[in-house]
């Protein structure tokens, strides 16, 4: 799931085909947000683009709330499949209007180009129709990587990445980072002042159900680690 960087065009991978790119809706609705607002005489076919968006979101989002194939899912899936031809139909019919505006132009000629990854969601429901979430999953070291001590050290990055991926760790477990760092420094001072020379014991899946509800979250964990 990315959005239109198109240095991931040139990844081996998905030169052989064997990664394939979701494009992100998301950024394909921020193009008609600036043409909107940067030209107010095209704010209304702005609009009309943001509407048929929004329709295939809302559409997708009350297809998800079944199980794929069942036969509440399936009407709701009829339905995308139909907007998402009719949206293709839009764009390709005032793609082929010589008094198109140019900046209409632009964002329908990069929504052609990136249609093929717009739509692997409608196959595929495990697809999400944005990045949304990944990007917010990423802010907390995205916002901070210019501010941590040592930014430009190799050490610093390989302190900061592993501390990232421990805390996301923590989280998919609903175990408040807080709780259980304090346990693991714990341990340090028990072992005199050193790393625990067996960590198993702290590792989320061999904690008991106690040892669980201990720490488990009581303060937001998605709170510390956006601080």
């Amino acid at each position: 799931m990315v959005d239109r960087y198109s240095a991931y065009e040139a990844m081996e991978q998905v030169k052989a085909g064997s990664v394939r790119l979701a494009s992100c809706w998301a950024h394909v609705r921020r193009e008609f947000i600036e043409v909107g607002k940067g030209w107010p005489e095209l704010k209304d076919w702005a609009l009309g683009w943001l509407h048929r968006i929004r329709q295939l979101d809302r559409i997708n989002r009350r297809r998800l709330k079944h199980p794929t194939g069942s036969a509440k899912f399936e009407p709701y899936d009829g339905d995308l499949r139909e907007t998402i031809r009719s949206t293709q139909s839009q764009a390709v019919e005032e793609l082929a209007d010589k008094k198109l505006r140019d900046p209409c132009h632009k964002v329908l000629e990069s929504l052609q180009v990136h249609w093929a990854g717009l739509t692997l969601f409608v196959d595929d429901p495990r697809i999400p129709m944005d990045n949304n979430a990944s990007e917010r999953k990423v802010r907390g070291p995205a916002l901070g990587r210019k501010n941590y001590y040592g930014s430009g050290a190799l050490w610093s990055g390989r302190l900061s990445a592993m501390m990232f991926s421990i805390f996301a760790t923590l989280c998919e477990w609903q175990i408040n980072p807080r709780r259980w760092l304090l346990r693991y420094l714990q341990s340090c001072a028990a072992s005199g002042g050193k790393a625990p020379s067996d960590n198993g014991p702290l590792l989320p899946w061999n904690l008991t159900p106690s040892q669980l509800a201990s720490v488990r979250a009581v303060e937001s964990h998605t709170n510390l680690l956006a601080a």
